[in-house]
């Protein structure tokens, strides 16, 4: 469902003789799959997902999400994602409900089908408590439970979650996590970016480590421990780190 080939970012800066971001990144990520990005903050995660979401243009490469280009087709591809992330914000003004509900009408939902939609989003994310709550008002729990109904309300097959847990209190990032783990279960193609590594051995089934704004290395967790002969996907993590120059910043 989703494709990358060769993706680059490139920014100019003139200090710098130009900033890569994103170098030559290159993965793919099927239905019913969580696949995670690994890497520290500044490793091209967040550069790669926003190019994913038709956030930033490519200075080079393909991506496809469920067949569209995101270049070309940006538009449809927007109506194939949900996008979470750990900034996003919310309306001070609108209750939970006002706001998944606006964002349903922006997809065009006919009223009729929202009526029936948002009480099951309501009941399966366990948000009634931001039901009438004001966003000014919310937990940044609240807040979170929103924005990832937003990101559902129109029913996309592929979501992409962009650091989702931090900020949040354990017992708030374990809930997460639990409707993460349903999304996959309901046959959804999720892209989870974290530089936690017990949320990615504990959630996803393939994992890219990246650096650098590099992949060095993917597959399962069980791959990258036969690769590399190591059982402590920590001791990998730091290791292909380690391996691989600093960008000259």
């Amino acid at each position: 469902m989703i494709t990358v080939e060769n993706l680059t970012k490139t920014y100019d800066d003139f200090d710098r003789n130009g900033f890569t971001a994103v170098d030559a990144v290159s993965f793919s990520a099927r239905a019913g799959e969580i696949f995670a990005l690994l890497g520290p903050n500044g490793a091209g995660k967040t550069t790669t997902l926003r190019i994913l979401a038709t956030m930033l243009k490519p200075t080079s490469g393909k991506v496809t999400i469920n067949g569209y280009d995101v270049t070309t087709q940006s538009a449809e591809v927007r109506r194939q994602i949900g996008y979470v992330s750990s900034g996003t914000s919310v309306y001070d003004r609108m209750t939970g409900w006002e706001m998944v509900w606006h964002f349903g009408t922006l997809y065009d939902i006919p009223s009729k089908v929202l009526v029936q939609r948002m009480p099951e989003l309501f009941e399966r994310l366990g948000m009634w408590d931001t039901q009438n709550v004001l966003g000014a008002k919310m937990s940044s729990g609240m807040k979170q439970k929103v924005s990832i109904a937003r990101a559902l309300i129109h029913d996309p097959p592929i979501l992409i979650f962009d650091e989702p847990t931090v900020g949040l209190d354990v017992l708030v990032a374990r809930a997460l996590l639990k409707t993460i783990d349903d999304l996959r279960n309901r046959d959804k193609c999720i892209i989870f970016s974290t530089h936690i590594m017990r949320e990615v051995e504990k959630l996803c089934d393939c994992v890219a480590i990246m650096g650098y704004g590099k992949i060095l290395a993917n597959g399962t967790l069980d791959e990258l421990r036969m690769s590399h002969q190591q059982n402590d996907v920590e001791e990998i993590f730091f290791e292909l780190l380690e391996d691989v120059p600093r960008n000259k910043m």
